[in-house]
């Protein structure tokens, strides 16, 4: 009997043995099985480095543009700065450009004052606020001296657009056209756009006292229009039909490139947009997108009438 015993245990145990081979076997494969999924698997770490963060998607075509610029002065500009600040506020969803008149000469002391980040003005700055300005010339803006349509006149020489508004010619009868008073339309002190005229005009003489004045170019062709008898000068932006004005030609010759670039059209002013030490970041940007083909070539654009500096030179 312990022989029989005997063998039974033996037979357990190796049976013992064997199940516990097989355990092993089955959790080695286990384990294997696990570490094999683990490792072709993409790590945690792999799927973040791969996936581009914001900072690296907003630094994809560039240094992302962000902040406020301020811009002031010129009327006369002030449609070209409207327009490209809109359509650079676009592509930057992240910068507010605030665009507003005034006259270059207040533009031009706001920059100097530190008020403003840009200072457009139709005429250099005053020698008393230049010092420590940059001066970013941008493209050249034609004028007209403009009539109300009721006036009966197409022409005047400088000579007698002179003596209109130095008071000397004060009916429309003496130069050509109706029996009618003579309105003249002004610019406030400040405006580069009475610079421009006084200088290119006038000879430097001063305008007479008599008639109307207007703090922005928008608000002269307005006037012009809808006043009997008036006359007032405005850059070509504002020659658009819904004023009802029409631009005189100046001695038979009506302003156009070719005009200007040949010398026979003389009444035009290059723009200037200065700053306060060179120009950084996104006003930096702004500048040089306002002078990029970008820009200037687009279709509404060049319907605005201004024209690239680049057309002077010999």
């Amino acid at each position: 009997m312990s022989k029989q015993f005997f063998r039974k245990g033996f037979s357990l145990a190796i049976v013992a043995i064997l199940i516990v081979g097989v355990l092993a076997g089955c959790g080695k494969k286990t384990e294997d099985a696990t570490d094999s999924t683990t490792s072709i698997a993409p790590s945690t770490e792999a799927t973040t480095s791969a996936a581009p963060t914001e900072t690296e998607a907003a630094n994809a075509g560039g240094e992302e543009i962000t902040g406020t610029i301020t811009a002031s002065g010129s009327t006369a500009l002030q449609p070209l700065v409207q327009r490209a600040a809109e359509y650079f506020m676009k592509d930057h969803d992240k910068l507010t450009i605030n665009v507003t008149g005034g006259g270059s000469g207040t533009g031009v002391k706001n920059v100097h004052d530190g008020v403003s980040d840009i200072g457009n003005s139709d005429v250099e700055a005053a020698a008393e606020l230049k010092d420590g300005l940059v001066d970013h010339i941008v493209t050249i803006a034609p004028f007209a001296l403009i009539v109300n349509q009721g006036v009966g006149v197409e022409d005047l020489t400088l000579a007698q657009a002179t003596d209109i508004f130095t008071g000397v010619t004060t009916n429309w009868s003496q130069v050509g056209g109706k029996d009618l008073k003579i309105v003249l339309v002004h610019r406030q002190e400040s405006s580069g756009s009475r610079k421009l005229v006084k200088k290119i005009v006038l000879g430097d003489k001063d305008f007479t006292k008599e008639g109307l004045t207007q703090d922005s170019s928008k608000l002269v062709a307005t006037t012009v229009g809808t006043t009997d008898g008036a006359i007032g000068y405005v850059d070509v932006p504002y020659l658009a039909p819904t004023y009802k004005v029409n631009a005189l030609k100046i001695g038979g010759v009506a302003y156009s490139s070719d005009t200007i670039k040949d010398g026979t059209y003389p009444l035009f002013g290059l723009e200037h947009m200065y700053t306060k030490g060179e120009a950084t970041g996104a006003t930096k940007a702004f500048l040089e997108y306002m002078i990029s083909k970008e820009f200037t070539e687009k279709e509404d654009v060049l319907a605005l009438g201004f024209l690239s500096p680049d057309l002077l030179k010999k």
